[in-house]
């Protein structure tokens, strides 16, 4: 008799076997375009309309125009280039001491007792408070730009690192440390990648407070980059450069953080989010 046949004259249910879990591509990728089509299309019909002037906001037809104009004649690409690497260079420094001190902290009751108190003190100060601070100190040139994107990104950065390494099977630890490895060995083999997704999430959050202390950092008498675009533009009340940079902004944050995502499915692929379908 079939295991079938065997459950039917017992009375119980067949089991369903769960279908495969997720969408074709093309289906997910249309999904997530409703939103920013539909935003789209309210601003257009809004600019169309007359309902937005164009002395409040330009319609799209006109920022695409502009876009056009800008990177025909090289302001936009040398714009771009300025901002991503200040982001860039900030990013790296501020992730990078925020994922040191996060073990630091998270490994050792020494490095936690040493270090955790500042940090609790110094993240409880708004990074843009310090720009004042920073351009008497540093100038303003292009270091008092970097460190203030450094100083932002690093905080969430040793937050999630920090929680993260405290987070880890000590059993796993204590199993490598019989096997003969070093503080520095366990960190780096062991410590590190269980606190893997937290380390991500602190990249993440880091990568768009990077772009957030980038538009504060163009505040400080800038003569290239996007900042300057935009100061430039509100002189000559043109709000379709104004409303360019402000979409380069979201479209600078938005392929940093895609690129993270893309990593980390790389990195950890088995790790999924839970989904209801």
């Amino acid at each position: 008799m079939s295991g079938t046949a065997v459950l039917e004259a017992e009375g119980l249910v067949t089991p369903v076997l769960p279908r495969a879990a997720g969408r074709h591509p093309a289906v997910t990728f249309g999904l997530r375009a409703i939103g920013p089509v539909l935003l789209l299309a309210a601003w257009y019909a809004a600019t169309a309309s007359g309902v937005l002037t164009e002395d409040v906001l330009a319609g799209p037809q006109d920022v695409i125009k502009t876009f056009g104009e800008l990177w025909a004649d090289g302001q936009l690409p040398e714009a771009l280039r300025v901002s991503v690497t200040r982001a860039g260079l900030g990013l790296v420094l501020g992730a990078s001491t925020g994922l040191l001190l996060g073990v630091v902290s998270g490994f050792t009751r020494l490095g936690e007792e040493l270090v955790d108190s500042s940090m609790q003190a110094l993240r409880a100060i708004p990074f843009l408070a310090l720009t004042s601070l920073f351009i008497v100190w540093f100038g303003i040139e292009e270091a008092s730009k970097i460190l203030l994107i450094g100083v932002a990104c690093t905080f969430p950065m040793y937050i999630n690192v920090a929680s993260g390494v405290r987070n880890v099977d000590r059993k796993v630890v204590e199993a490598a440390r019989s096997f003969g490895l070093g503080r520095v060995a366990i960190a780096r083999e062991v410590v590190l990648p269980g606190a893997l997704p937290s380390v991500f999430a602190g990249l993440r959050l880091s990568t768009t407070l990077s772009v957030i202390a980038l538009i504060a950092a163009e505040e400080i008498n800038v003569t290239a980059g996007l900042g300057y675009l935009m100061a430039r533009a509100t002189d000559y009340l043109r709000t379709d450069i104004l409303a360019l940079c402000v979409l380069l902004y979201a479209v600078i944050g938005l392929t940093a953080d895609l690129t993270l995502r893309l990593a980390e499915r790389v990195t950890m692929p088995w790790r999924r989010a839970v989904t209801i379908r």
